[in-house]
């Protein structure tokens, strides 16, 4: 998304004072999975789970999951920060604290959380802080937002396996945040399933060839 130096305000999270105030009134999205055809917003069939990653840029990131056996539906959305409501020019302003995230909605049965979280893992590197390759500031950070203590306990087990599988290959220390997924905000209907509907698009996926183990 952003090739430049950011100011170095982006590189670390807002306090609540220097946090834009946002809106009362949700964005206007869409509701339906452009690939799927599933309803991208609640209520979704009981059997079904959810949680909330961020890895980097969020359209190469939602691609991989919604190309995954087992994933019902994915949105992209901001969630973890301060700001009510924000656009995508607010959170890349580095003044919302959010993230740019995926909800993945899977089928438990089909597809494990343990799974999904070797995709996340895999699929970006979770060692650079507020930052994923190219894209710098704190929306690009790592983060898996939970919504149970079961998934929390699962994702710091998961955290802890991969650390050591980078420890042993030379690689810095995670910097992966696990946290309650709180308010998730959809994104704008432009940016969601945006690599499908722009097949050429902007994608910064690049793991660190680390395997987890």
């Amino acid at each position: 998304m952003f090739f430049h130096s950011p100011p170095e305000h982006k590189m670390r999270m807002p306090s609540p004072a220097q946090a834009l105030p946002g809106r009362t009134e949700p964005l206007a999205t869409s509701s339906t999975h452009a690939v799927l055809q599933t309803p991208i917003k609640p209520p979704f069939p009981e059997h079904l789970q959810q949680i909330i990653l961020g890895m980097g840029c969020f359209w190469g990131a939602e691609r991989l999951f919604w190309q995954t056996e087992g994933v019902y539906t994915t949105a992209v959305g901001y969630c973890a920060g301060l700001t009510p409501n924000p656009t995508y020019e607010e959170v890349c302003s580095g003044l919302t604290g959010h993230n740019e995230v995926v909800l993945v909605v899977f089928d438990p049965d089909i597809v494990s959380l343990d799974e999904l979280l070797r995709i996340f893992w895999e699929s970006h590197d979770p060692t650079q802080g507020m930052r994923q390759g190219n894209d710098l500031g704190t929306q690009y950070r790592s983060g898996i937002y939970v919504t149970d203590m079961t998934q929390q306990a699962q994702a710091e087990v998961s955290r802890a396996r991969y650390a050591d599988a980078l420890q042993e290959a030379g690689k810095d220390s995670v910097t992966t945040e696990i946290r309650p997924a709180g308010e998730f905000y959809y994104a704008e209907a432009a940016h969601q399933q945006y690599l499908h509907k722009n097949p050429g698009g902007y994608c910064g996926i690049a793991g660190t060839g680390i395997c987890m183990q």
